[in-house]
C-alpha cells in the first residue's frame, strides 16, 4: 500500500481510472439499452471530464473522512483483510454519491424530474454497481498494478 504522498497520488490515479472507467461504462449502457463494444470508446469522453475530478475529490475531500470513519469502526485487533474492506466499502459510500451527484449536474437532463431526484435515482443505480466494482474487481487489480508498479527490494 502507498508509504508516501507520491505513491499515494499514484494509487489514487488507478483506483479512479478504474472505478470511473467502469462506472460510466455502466451508465452509457444503462442509458442506451445494453452494453455494446461502442460503449467502451464512448466513455474515454466523460472519462477526460470524471478521472480529473475523481482524483481531486479522493485526495482533498473524502481521504480524510474516510480514514477517520474507518479508524471509528475497526480495531487493531482485526485482520488486514476486514479494515481493507471496511474502507473500500466506506469510500464508495462517500465517492458514489457525491461523484453521481456531478455526473448528474453534468451529463444527465434533470431539468424535468429535478436535480434531487435524478440525481438519487443516478446514486441508487449506480451505488450496487460501484460497491461490487471496487471490491471484486477494481480494488484488487489496483492493489495488484501498484504493487507491480512499487516492488519493494527485500
Amino acid at each position: 500500500m502507498p508509504e508516501s504522498k507520491s505513491e499515494n497520488f499514484i494509487f489514487t490515479v488507478i483506483m479512479a481510472f478504474l472505478m470511473v472507467y467502469a462506472m460510466i461504462c455502466y451508465n452509457i449502457a444503462i442509458n442506451i439499452g445494453g452494453m455494446t463494444d461502442h460503449v467502451l470508446l464512448m466513455a474515454f469522453g466523460e472519462l477526460r471530464i470524471m478521472w480529473p475530478i475523481a482524483i481531486i475529490l479522493e485526495l482533498f475531500v473524502m481521504e480524510r473522512p474516510v480514514m477517520a470513519l474507518t479508524r471509528r469502526v475497526t480495531t487493531k485487533e482485526m485482520p488486514f483483510f476486514f479494515i481493507l474492506l471496511i474502507r473500500c466499502s466506506l469510500t464508495v459510500c462517500l465517492m458514489c454519491p457525491t461523484m453521481s451527484l456531478i455526473a448528474t449536474f453534468l451529463f444527465k437532463d434533470f431539468q424535468k424530474a429535478g436535480l434531487i431526484g435524478v440525481w438519487l435515482q443516478t446514486a441508487v443505480i449506480n451505488f450496487p454497481m460501484a460497491l461490487c466494482w471496487q471490491i471484486f474487481f477494481a480494488g484488487p487489480a489496483g492493489r495488484w498494478i501498484f504493487r507491480k508498479l512499487f516492488r519493494k527490494a527485500a
